[in-house]
């Protein structure tokens, strides 16, 4: 038996421990008033039976490649492995994959003779897991089962049921996030230990490539992030902002007081459709379309140092990425917006580009600001823009066609290839995350204290 049987075979018993309580519900309700309908009834077997079944096996599935890994070393192939953790690992895993028929021979000879050790010390255990949780849907099925009576409040235990699924799924969302703030802390206050925080923060020259040596490992400025913080402010909260902000505002504006409900229906839509693109494919068209363009028209207007990578380029198409994250949060704002305002506006002889402007936009201001600054998050933390059209430079510049770079950038080239982890220029990733998380946070907050403040509730 797999755990994969298991599962199915989990499944059935809760379904048939369902339809027995609906049957047996149904009946019951012939001979008095039931508290509850059969099918809470039902929905409260199918509960018991299958939740803690499920819950078992997945907590299971990891507690079984432990002991298999246990067996498998515990036998005198397993004794026999080199010392090497690398060299063993790499065995330990053609093995595993041997074993499930992933793969029909590995590149150690080794492999090949615990490959069946492992297919049977897998299969004992999955066996083991899978009957106990069998056994486990059984008995909580029979005791749902019993418990089908007239004055059982099966409605009432569902909803117990259903209201601590959804604390857990609270639980889950808040504890993945705090575990990601306490994993880049760890390692930021590692980073810390080798590099001075104030060299970090106000350091003016970032060149990690120069900080692995031990002679430079904490040197001055090889860890200053202010060029990185400066690149990611540069292209993604001015440049990009430069194109998003009116063209998504004045895309919001046209769809919601011009447009014919016909031309709305296909042009929103088409609007929205930049947001699924695939950033690597805006990419490309910034680094083969875009940066090409910009630099031809630096050099026509004079300016011969012009890069073929430049903050103009990716700032350009990062802002038309984000274009729909402006204009669909500002065009439900703009359409909240009491019709009743906008009547009285024309009423006292406003005209209608007049209402937009004092009326229809003070109204929907905390809207639309929620939306840049969302828009703003979303683009400081876009990597593959950067990468292909703005370069790898860390430039401290406002030139807008010189090279720079950015946090997210700089993330990936510092944890790509093979590195040390405990060197600084590894652990320097960890800071950088979260110093780009204080940062959305930062945004997040503000949207949120705007909308709150300057929210106005409309009868």
């Amino acid at each position: 038996m797999t755990l994969g049987l298991a599962l199915v075979a989990v499944l059935l018993v809760a379904t048939g421990a369902a339809w027995l309580a609906f049957r047996r519900a149904r009946t019951l309700r012939t001979a008095g008033r039931m508290h509850s309908l059969p099918v809470y009834h039902a929905s409260y077997a199918l509960l018991w039976a299958a939740l803690p079944a499920l819950l078992f096996l997945a907590i299971w599935s990891p507690i079984q490649t432990h002991l298999v890994d246990q067996a498998v070393l515990a036998t005198p192939q397993g004794q026999a492995l080199p010392a090497f953790d690398m060299q063993r690992d790499a065995i330990i895993a053609e093995a595993r994959e041997i074993a499930s028929g992933a793969r029909d021979v590995g590149f150690n000879p080794e492999s090949a003779g615990l490959a069946p050790l492992f297919a049977k010390n897998r299969a004992l255990y999955a066996s083991i897991g899978g009957g106990i949780a069998i056994l486990l849907a059984l008995v909580l099925a029979a005791i749902a089962a019993r418990k089908t009576k007239l004055e059982f409040r099966a409605r009432t235990a569902v909803e117990r049921w259903l209201m601590g699924l959804l604390v857990v799924a609270s639980l889950i969302a808040i504890l993945t996030t705090l575990g990601i703030v306490l994993s880049l802390m760890f390692e930021t206050l590692r980073f810390f230990s080798k590099v001075p925080v104030g060299e970090f923060l106000f350091g003016t020259t970032w060149s990690p490539q120069t900080a692995i040596r031990a002679d430079q490992v904490g040197s001055s400025g090889a860890f200053g992030w202010i060029p990185l913080l400066w690149g990611t402010i540069f292209i993604g909260a001015i440049i990009a902002m430069l194109v998003a902000i009116p063209l998504g505002l004045m895309s919001a504006i046209y769809l919601t007081q011009y447009a014919r409900p016909a031309v709305r229906s296909w042009m929103k839509p088409l609007l929205e459709i930049l947001a699924g693109v695939p950033t690597v494919v805006y990419g490309y068209f910034a680094a083969l379309t875009v940066a090409p363009a910009v630099r031809d028209f630096a050099i026509s207007i004079g300016i011969s140092s012009a890069s073929s990578e430049s903050a103009l380029a990716a700032g350009l198409v990062m802002g038309i990425m984000i274009i729909p994250f402006v204009s669909s949060i500002a065009d439900d704002s703009i359409a909240a917006v009491p019709q009743a305002m906008r009547d009285g506006s024309l009423a006292m002889g406003a005209t209608q580009s007049e209402t937009i402007r004092k009326v229809v936009l003070p109204a929907a201001l905390p809207g639309v600001v929620g939306g840049v600054l969302l828009a703003v998050s979303r683009a400081i933390g876009e990597t593959m823009i950067v990468v292909m059209a703005a370069g790898l430079a860390a430039n401290l510049t406002a030139n807008p066609f010189e090279s720079v770079t950015t946090v997210t950038t700089q993330i990936v080239q510092l944890l790509t290839g093979d590195q040390e982890f405990d060197s600084p220029k590894t652990l320097a990733a960890f800071a950088l995350g979260l110093a780009l998380f204080l940062i959305t946070l930062v945004l997040n907050l503000i949207a949120l204290h705007v909308v709150r403040k300057y929210r106005e509730a409309y009868e």
